[in-house]
């Protein structure tokens, strides 16, 4: 009787011991895994934090520091497609190209159809002037979301491909999708046509001034840009608004990747209240300007006018902000 007393109290001790050491366990183990998920928190808020950081120093400029707290960023999701988005963004803003593409193409392994992404390696081409391979990135996109397909106009006009773009156009407006950017690229198109067909067919005008008469003289036989900067700076100097868009419009013919001839036929048909012409040109024109913000300032200066003209009041605004802030930035 006493051996069984003893062995029931020795059973209900082990068990004791056992449902002891099983707590303790189960304690360690939901500590353990409360310890994983607060640091798979902190983690994720710190990265957060650093992203949010590469976002805030993006916007004021300051690209170097941005790319900084995306390094930290990358230090703890070196997969996150977001940060190699932003990484070509900042490096492409700093004119590394090589940089810039390289993100971009580690972004789109993981995701080859997003049109963000694509736009952005688009982005990098064309400020390299590469317009061909840029045409080609264009082509993919407008095959998933057609409505882009006024980027690619815009790229055969600033490759020269005029016919393409104007076929594009046509296909473009069979489907009803044309844009008023459409409508601008179409109207450059005439207004190009027009003044190819003006300078075989008609005289030119007889110069105000000698000096003038002297230097278009020597520009009809040397078709220097340089000339015809100093022809059209006299002319506007004179108020001569005519032969400035005149000039600066023939101009385009020899020259079609000169920003000044852009902004300077904008500016002289705002002068004559051609307000939508102006509009068609200065957005064409503003793709040619690089790393010149007193220029690109200009053109959205022109553009706030061009605008006001129309008693578009919120884009007249909006250009103008623009370049007050552009100017604040030089």
């Amino acid at each position: 009787m006493k051996s069984t007393v003893v062995f029931g109290l020795f059973l209900m001790g082990t068990l004791m011991v056992s449902n002891n050491l099983f707590a303790q366990e189960v304690g360690v183990n939901q500590l353990v895994t409360g310890d994983k998920e607060q640091l798979i928190e902190n983690k994720n808020l710190e990265f957060q934090t650093h992203f949010f950081e590469a976002l805030k120093q993006k916007a004021i400029n300051n690209y170097s520091k941005a790319i900084e707290s995306l390094e930290a960023c990358y230090a703890i999701d070196s997969t996150s497609k977001a940060v190699e988005f932003e990484f070509s963004k900042n490096y492409l803003l700093l004119k590394k190209y090589i940089e810039a593409e390289i993100f971009i193409d580690k972004a789109l392994l993981q995701d080859p159809k997003n049109v963000y992404l694509l736009t952005q390696k688009v982005a990098i081409y064309k400020a390299q002037r590469s317009f061909n391979l840029a045409i080609e990135i264009q082509k993919e996109i407008i095959t998933m979301h057609p409505s882009y397909s006024d980027e690619l106009v815009l790229l055969y006009l600033q490759n020269q491909n005029f016919e393409k773009a104007e076929v594009l156009i046509a296909e473009i407006e069979a489907k009803a999708l044309a844009t008023s950017k459409i409508k601008g690229y179409k109207q450059y198109i005439a207004n190009r046509k027009k003044a190819m067909e003006s300078a075989t067919s008609k005289p030119k005008m007889a110069a105000k001034t000698n000096d003038i008469a002297t230097l278009k003289k020597q520009y009809e036989t040397s078709k220097d840009f340089k000339l015809l900067r100093q022809i059209l700076n006299s002319e506007l100097q004179s108020n001569n608004f005519n032969a400035l868009y005149s000039d600066s419009k023939e101009g385009l013919e020899l020259f079609p990747t000169q920003p000044f001839l852009y902004q300077i036929n904008g500016l002289a048909l705002n002068k004559l209240m051609k307000y939508n012409e102006a509009i068609a040109v200065l957005s064409i024109g503003i793709d040619f300007v690089i790393d010149n913000n007193q220029m690109e300032a200009d053109f959205y200066e022109q553009l706030s006018i061009a605008y006001k003209g129309l008693e578009n009041e919120s884009e007249a605004l909006k250009y103008k902000q623009k370049a007050e802030k552009l100017r604040q930035n030089k």
